[in-house]
């Protein structure tokens, strides 16, 4: 049985996917041929014991300090509404755009 990844499944013709289906006996294959592309993947992915999603690597930045930058940012935001003051107002929007920004970042980053 040849080593596939989820990227070469997913590029893959139906009549590929059938054809590499047929040659693995497993009872949750059974009845391969009537399957669409969308029902078929994710079944012979887990048949072959590849992750059925695609991976993102995040490239020339700590991905962790971001996130976790994002969860202060979170727990600030929380509290500034809960206040509901208009001095918190003009916070509030800072704080959410910081957080747009480092979200931004990190897609920026993915590869």
């Amino acid at each position: 049985m040849a080593e596939y990844t989820y990227e070469q499944l997913h590029k893959m013709t139906v009549a590929e996917l059938r054809d590499i289906a047929h040659g693995i006996e497993d009872e949750r294959l059974q009845g391969h041929s009537q399957l669409h592309k969308e029902q078929l993947l994710p079944v012979l992915c887990a048949v072959l014991g590849i992750e059925a999603h695609v991976h993102h690597e995040v490239v020339g930045i700590d991905k962790t300090a971001v996130k976790q930058q994002i969860r202060a940012l979170k727990a600030q935001r929380d509290a500034l509404i809960a206040a509901k003051t208009p001095e918190a107002r003009q916070e509030l929007r800072d704080v959410r755009r910081r957080m747009r920004r480092l979200n931004r970042k990190l897609r920026r980053a993915m590869v």
